[in-house]
């Protein structure tokens, strides 16, 4: 069973900063690619970030680097996601998502974008301007 519980979001005005966290079990956080994604209003899905948990390795999409950074906390099992320089188009329902293997040919982030691996109920972050 996916368990994949996720906390942090908010409203802000732009140029604020929020984190979020996302919490699994033991087992899915250290098999598995742990990542975010959202969707907007009226927007596709969009893969944010991710990270190799074994590795440490990270990914961003073009949209938020510099902004956001993912981490992990291994103790806890829990991946996070800072939040910097929010601007309104961050507006969304963040997703936390983790992905067991990316397809061949494709990195974690892309296959997150796209719709794979398995994710939780979504936190709601609004930035106004």
């Amino acid at each position: 069973q996916v368990q994949l519980v996720e906390s942090g979001g908010g409203s802000v005005q732009a140029g604020g900063s929020l984190r979020l966290s996302c919490a699994t079990s033991k087992d899915m956080y250290s098999t598995y690619f742990m990542g975010w994604f959202r969707q907007g209003p009226g927007k596709d899905r969009e893969g944010v970030a991710v990270i190799d948990t074994g590795r440490g390795t990270t990914d961003y999409g073009d949209s938020v680097k510099g902004r956001f950074t993912i981490s992990q906390d291994n103790a806890k099992n829990t991946v996070y996601l800072q939040m910097n320089d929010l601007k309104p188009e961050d507006t969304a329902t963040y997703y936390c998502d983790a992905l067991e293997e990316s397809p061949v040919g494709m990195t974690a982030l892309q296959a997150i974008d796209i719709g794979f691996g398995h994710w939780g109920q979504g936190t709601q972050v609004t930035v106004s301007s």
